[in-house]
């Protein structure tokens, strides 16, 4: 798609559906099920969520300097992990 328009759903269903090279920047998400999702090679730079759900999600390869989960640095939150885990 060449041109740049602004698209809003609500109430819509899309079950299985694939969005590749898609820029989705400064767009908003609310009430949105993304259960099974999987994303590759995604940036949420600066993303914000509130009111998330995050159980059994797994993050995997990623960089995550400047991430925090209320509040706290991901990156501190490990490496305390790690001195508690070498004793």
């Amino acid at each position: 798609m060449s041109e740049d328009k602004k698209l809003h759903y609500a109430k819509c269903r899309f079950p299985e559906s694939g969005f590749e090279d898609v820029d989705l920047s400064k767009s908003t998400f609310s009430d949105v099920s993304l259960r099974d999702a999987q994303f590759d090679n995604v940036a949420l730079t600066n993303a914000t969520f509130r009111n998330a759900c995050f159980g059994g999600v797994s993050i995997e390869d990623a960089n995550l300097a400047g991430m925090k989960i209320n509040g706290v640095l991901v990156t501190d939150l490990l490496s305390a992990y790690a001195k508690l885990a070498r004793g």
